[in-house]
């Protein structure tokens, strides 16, 4: 990773988290559904500040959701993304599972070509999921209306 970010699990409190988290979902309710499940780990930079995160919470015996990812702005095109993706699917192998899931919005055109470059593919649609009556504010991402979740998955 460009810069020395390195990636370690956060065994800790997850509430100082909480802001990667933030950014990584708009709604707080759905947020605070999650947060304290699965197993997270953290990127962190040179000076020992963390600037990103992955989550992943088993769903069965086989399959993990990557329930959460984030990195911070400043950090962001240095492989540091790609660095927490690999932790993932890495510690799911070590575990035995066969699968690894991930949804986000149809319109997050970024996050639909970050999943694919770290090799999940696409599945199914839900329509939708991202609405005031799910926790979600009215936006607008790349131009498009906030509204429907696309999930992707990897065979490991």
């Amino acid at each position: 990773m460009e810069d020395a970010y390195g990636v370690s699990e956060w065994l800790d409190d997850r509430g100082p988290l909480l802001p990667l988290f933030a950014l990584a979902d708009d709604s707080p309710e759905q947020v605070s559904g999650y947060l304290g499940s699965g197993r997270v780990w953290v990127a962190r930079a040179p000076d020992g500040a963390v600037v990103g995160h992955v989550q992943a919470i088993p769903r069965d015996d086989r399959v993990w959701e990557v329930s959460s990812t984030a990195v911070l702005e400043t950090a962001r095109r240095r492989g540091v993304g790609s660095a927490l993706a690999r932790t993932a699917v890495e510690a799911a192998r070590a575990q035995g599972i066969g699968r690894l899931v991930v949804a986000t919005a149809t319109c997050d055109v970024a996050n639909l070509a970050f999943h694919q470059r770290c090799g999940y593919r696409m599945t199914h649609v839900v329509r939708d999921v991202f609405t005031p009556a799910n926790g979600y504010p009215e936006s607008v991402v790349d131009g498009i209306e906030l509204r429907d979740q696309i999930w992707f998955d990897q065979m490991l």
